[in-house]
C-alpha cells in the first residue's frame, strides 16, 4: 500500500527531532528528500539534505509536472517533492514521511486524502518558540520576527491535519506520534 506521512509544524516546535526519532525506530518509513533552487549551505550533503538543482532547473520542472507539490518559500527560492523520489520510495515497499513546511503538508494532503497521515506540531505558546528559536542561535533579530509571525499564520492550519500534537514535553510528543504512525501503517 502506497502510503504518505506528514510531519508539519512552524519552525523551532520540533518536527525535525521528531522524524529523525520515528526514522531511526520504524524500519518501514523512509524520508523523502526535498529538491530546492538555493545554494547548498557548507554543512549540507547532496541527496542526503536535499537535491541542490538551478532555479531554471527548478522551473522546467514545474512545467513539466515532476513535482508532487513545490513552493516559492522565499524570491528565487523554491522547495519540492519530486515525483521520481516519492516513486523510488514506494517500489521499496516503504512508507514515505515528510518533515515539511505546512503548505507543503496541506499540499500532500489534499492530493492523497485517504493515503496521507498529517500530523501538526505545536508549540505549547509562541513565547515557548521564541525562547527555543533564540537557544538555537540561528536567527539574526529580523529573521526570528519574521519565523514569529510566520508560526502565527501556520498555527491558524493546524485544524486542516489529522492530528495536532501539542510538544510541551518532547519525550511525550515522540511517543505520540510513534503511536499515530504505527497504528496508520498498520491500517
Amino acid at each position: 500500500m502506497k502510503k504518505l506521512i506528514v510531519i508539519s509544524a512552524p519552525s523551532g516546535a520540533g518536527k525535525s527531532t521528531i522524524v529523525n526519532y520515528l526514522l531511526k525506530h520504524i524500519s518501514s518509513l523512509s524520508f523523502s528528500v526535498s529538491a530546492c533552487s538555493r545554494p547548498k549551505r557548507t554543512n549540507e550533503i547532496e541527496g542526503k539534505d536535499y537535491y541542490f538543482i538551478s532555479l531554471n532547473e527548478f522551473k522546467n520542472k514545474i512545467r513539466n509536472n515532476d513535482f508532487l507539490e513545490w513552493e516559492e518559500v522565499y524570491p528565487k527560492h523554491f522547495y519540492g517533492t519530486l515525483m521520481t523520489e516519492i516513486n523510488k520510495i514506494w517500489s521499496e515497499n516503504k512508507t514515505v514521511i515528510f518533515d515539511i513546511d505546512v503548505e507543503g503538508g496541506i499540499n500532500i494532503k489534499n492530493k492523497f486524502p485517504k493515503d496521507c497521515l498529517s500530523i501538526f506540531i505545536m508549540p505549547p505558546t509562541l513565547s515557548a518558540l521564541e525562547k527555543r528559536l533564540k537557544i538555537r542561535g540561528t536567527e539574526s533579530d529580523e529573521k526570528l520576527s519574521m519565523r514569529l509571525e510566520k508560526a502565527k499564520t501556520e498555527i491558524k492550519k493546524s485544524k486542516l491535519f489529522d492530528n495536532i500534537i501539542i510538544n510541551d514535553n518532547l519525550d511525550e510528543a515522540i511517543l505520540h506520534a510513534k503511536r499515530l504512525v504505527l497504528e496508520f501503517i498498520k491500517k
